[in-house]
């Protein structure tokens, strides 16, 4: 929470959240220098100096760049995976408890010790263990780095707590996760998969008396659209945007507008899209980035925008900042399942990157101050004169001081560095957006039913829009259908049948 100093002009926010990537990951060798946020006197960011290590069997592993530019193995980051990577091997959490102390030790030893639930979490062999030490260069990541340099940059940003995505996205929406800690499972889903969605006990952000829009790669697949009241004609397909935010009628009215990248191949490696998923690789994941800033940069919105870039959480990645206590929400689990390791949310997560991007924002400014997903809340509320939804947004810091130009700057960029070279010589622009790839899965016949497999919650989202796109008398025969999705060839199949359904009815035009 900030003191109450003159609200910047902004009448538009954007927020982009891209995947899995620690600050260190993505920044920790960026050396970048400039002016305290709060002082005004130089600062650096908290940075590596590169002797930082974690140490597996006996064998030291020390923090290096260049990053690979994608990863061969899935790095684990649920909430068992986060607990020992930040606490050791053998740490516990006790339910209802206090953490356990951190000391960011376990991050070789987790990912060194990954189970072979799935082709997608196989055990990496050395020397690849300690590829979870390693972080990009300035020049892998040209676009991020200029963004940092030219606005603000927050290295106390850290994500809302020590686990995976659908809760730390949660968070950015609606103050809290509504009591779940790790990422849903298929009996999960079944309770949930009604036609009102995921329930907070006070509701998200797109309950509030806000002008609202989404964005999305894919719309069949955007965490956002699992939440009550979003139906999947409320979500606009990202080859608009540039139009939307630049057409002079209607004008763009929407004071908060969530844009989700494309997460790519869900049934198998999450390739072929720009979330930065660590499987994927960073460059179309740039691309998006700049993208959205030239879009917003040549509008005649500019002025009055401001635009946060972050990720989701840290994907198991290194980072050397121990994480500090957090305030919990304090609202009640909607569904008796969700808190499946008795977890208060009065821990944070990892640090990840996020930038604050304004015409009313200082060249070169470093933020020092803590940050959490729900500091995104906690804007919106003080900008647009809100009520928090949880106790965390209320006393969260907001990012507004970052804006604190009185007039706009006139040498903010016009155009971004181009990224590198795609890594797989691929294509750099993401799957068409309703275009819903179905590779052939290396192990179809895996049961889908396991620890770090986010395809449930995938189904959810498809079963969601399948519900919504159809009569009532068809939502019985729908949800036995779901329910007899088991292997990733199922659901592959599935996934196609939808798509057919959608398109044969000619649904498709309403939610593009």
């Amino acid at each position: 929470m900030n003191s109450k100093a003159p609200l910047p002009t902004i009448e538009h926010v954007f927020v982009l959240m891209l995947e899995n990537h620690s600050f260190d990951n993505m920044l920790g060798f960026s050396k970048l220098s400039g002016s305290n946020a709060v002082t005004g006197q130089p600062t650096t960011l908290n940075c590596l100096t590169g002797s930082e290590t974690n140490t597996f069997r006996g064998i030291p592993y020390i923090v290096g760049q260049p990053a690979p530019t994608k990863m061969k193995v899935d790095p684990g980051h649920e909430f068992s995976d986060v607990l020992e990577q930040l606490c050791g091997a053998g740490a516990k959490y006790p339910p209802h408890g206090a953490y356990p102390p951190i000391n960011n030790r376990g991050f070789v030893s987790n990912f060194a010790t990954l189970p072979k639930f799935t082709k997608l979490a196989s055990t990496p062999s050395p020397p690849g263990q300690g590829d979870i030490m390693q972080c990009f260069a300035q020049s892998q990541l040209p676009i991020l780095n200029t963004l940092a340099e030219e606005f603000a940059v927050c290295d106390s940003w850290f994500c809302s707590m020590p686990g995976p995505t659908w809760p730390n996205r949660f968070f950015a929406l609606a103050g809290s996760s509504a009591g779940l800690d790790h990422s849903p499972t298929p009996s999960e889903t079944g309770i949930w998969q009604t036609i009102s969605g995921f329930k907070f006990q006070n509701g998200s952000i797109f309950d509030r008396n806000i002008k609202w829009r989404i964005y999305a790669g894919n719309v069949l697949f955007t965490f956002a659209h699992a939440l009550k009241r979003i139906h999947i004609n409320n979500i606009r397909r990202f080859s608009n945007f540039a139009s939307d935010i630049n057409g002079a009628t209607p004008q763009f009215d929407a004071q908060f507008t969530w844009i989700e990248p494309d997460y790519g191949h869900v049934l198998t490696d999450f390739t072929g899209g720009d979330s930065q998923h660590p499987l994927d690789g960073v460059v179309r994941g740039e691309i998006l980035i700049k993208n959205i800033y030239e879009a917003i940069r040549h509008s005649p919105i500019w002025d009055t925008s401001l635009l946060i870039i972050t990720w989701d959480e840290h994907g198991g990645f290194y980072d050397h900042v121990a994480p500090p206590a957090a305030i919990p929400p304090r609202d009640k689990p909607q569904f008796r399942s969700a808190n499946q390791f008795g977890f208060d949310f009065n821990q944070y997560g990892p640090r990840v990157p996020a930038v604050v991007i304004s015409p009313h924002t200082p060249r070169n400014i470093i933020d020092h101050r803590v940050y959490d997903h729900s500091s995104i809340l906690a804007t919106l509320e003080r900008l647009f004169n809100l009520q928090p939804l949880t106790k965390r947004d209320a006393l969260a810091n907001d990012v507004l001081a970052l804006a604190s130009l009185s007039e706009p700057r006139v040498d903010a960029p016009l155009v971004l560095p181009d990224a590198p070279k795609s890594e797989d010589g691929a294509d750099n622009q993401a799957l068409d957006a309703l275009e819903v790839e179905l590779p052939e899965a290396t192990r179809g016949d895996d049961l889908i039913e396991r620890e770090r497999d986010n395809l449930p919650g995938f189904l959810y989202l498809v079963t969601r829009a399948y519900l919504q796109m159809s009569p009532m008398t068809r939502f019985l025969p729908i949800l036995m259908r779901h329910a007899r999705v088991r292997t990733r060839r199922d659901a592959r199949d599935y996934f196609e049948e939808v798509r057919r359904v959608l398109a044969s009815a000619r649904r498709l035009e309403a939610i593009r």
